[in-house]
């Protein structure tokens, strides 16, 4: 597994110690000692991973997370917190972030927590690669295509496409072709597959 864990936390001990731990595991690491730093950084189209404080100078955690998200980010976030922090951890997590561990943290639990973060963000930009490439290629579909390939991906046999839009079954066949062959799939059930394996989680 590769992946590039991003630590972001004003203690220098706490940044050199969370390096160390993760080279131990052969795990790259970037250091930045305020959320400003890394938000200033941004975009870094490598991250798989990030450990942040909760409490920093400036930015806390939670408001670096919250600029992240607007941006678009989906990379996961582990907090480090503090005890009288876990109440704003446990919001965060149930905003979304990944995890959070209290200090003094255990060496074993959280280089392995990052390790189950780095598959998650590596899974992640793979995710988002596919959906560009979807979205390009539904982009490069001409309207009537478009409506074709909406009522195939609800299962409609090319009758039912035909009387539904006014148009010929052979008309129907063609755009079909068009379709699979834009969207780089054999039939629709690979087009269907693709589209929902595409779907954001609810």
């Amino acid at each position: 597994m590769t992946g590039l864990v991003d630590i972001v936390d004003d203690e220098e001990a706490i940044r050199d110690a969370l390096a160390f731990l993760l080279a131990s595991r052969d795990i790259e690491t970037r250091l930045w000692a305020s959320g400003e730093d890394f938000l200033a950084a941004q975009p870094l189209e490598d991250m798989t991973c990030i450990i942040m404080d909760v409490r920093m100078g400036g930015l806390s955690g939670p408001e670096v997370y919250e600029r992240l998200h607007s941006m678009g980010s989906v990379v996961p976030v582990i907090f480090l917190t503090g005890h009288a922090d876990v109440p704003i951890a446990v919001r965060t997590l149930k905003a979304g972030a990944f995890d959070f561990v209290e200090k003094p943290f255990n060496d074993n639990h959280i280089v392995d927590l990052a390790l189950r973060a780095i598959a998650a963000g590596l899974a992640a930009q793979t995710q988002a690669v596919h959906r560009r490439d979807f979205d390009h290629r539904r982009a490069s579909l001409s309207q009537r295509e478009a409506e074709v390939m909406d009522l195939m991906l609800t299962g409609a046999m090319n009758k039912q496409i035909a009387d539904q839009l006014g148009i010929a079954i052979r008309t129907v066949e063609a755009h079909r072709e068009k379709v699979l062959s834009k969207m780089g799939v054999r039939n629709a059930l690979e087009l269907a597959a693709r589209g929902r394996a595409l779907r954001p989680d609810p």
